[in-house]
């Protein structure tokens, strides 16, 4: 994920001190979680979900391998996000993608994301989209 994401955005470093915190504090239990998905034993997709300080979730590290997508795994994958965040007592979800991510956005919007200021200061996002669980 971190090589793709850097070849998108020209060397894009995510664990940069100027990007939004994602890491194992953020996404552990007990406020967080980590989802990992598989297709025949191989990890196609993965998402996590992060607490944030006004109590809402932000769905965080959303990537789907490039043989999986076009298939729906996306949509599975943040169907799963947002039943973990539910099942964490969110209420509701934030996300953002960057303006390289049309499709990203295109599912975020269709999923009931509506745009709302950039809540999390991430200097490459382009959407800040949020929905009530």
């Amino acid at each position: 994920m971190r090589d793709e994401m850097a070849a998108v955005y020209d060397g894009l470093d995510l664990t940069s001190l100027k990007m939004p915190k994602a890491g194992p504090a953020e996404l552990g239990p007990p406020q967080g979680t980590f989802v990992v998905g598989f297709e025949d034993g191989v990890p196609v997709c993965c998402g996590g979900v992060k607490r944030l300080p006004d109590g809402a979730c932000e769905i965080k590290r959303m990537f789907v391998v490039a043989d999986a997508r076009g298939r729906g795994v996306a949509r599975a994958l943040l169907e799963t996000l947002e039943q973990r965040a539910r099942d964490l007592g969110y209420a509701i979800a934030r996300l953002d993608t960057g303006p390289l991510q049309p499709r990203a956005q295109r599912m975020y919007e269709r999923a009931g994301y509506v745009p709302i200021e950039n809540f999390n200061a991430n200097p490459v996002a382009s959407f800040f989209g949020e929905k009530c669980l």
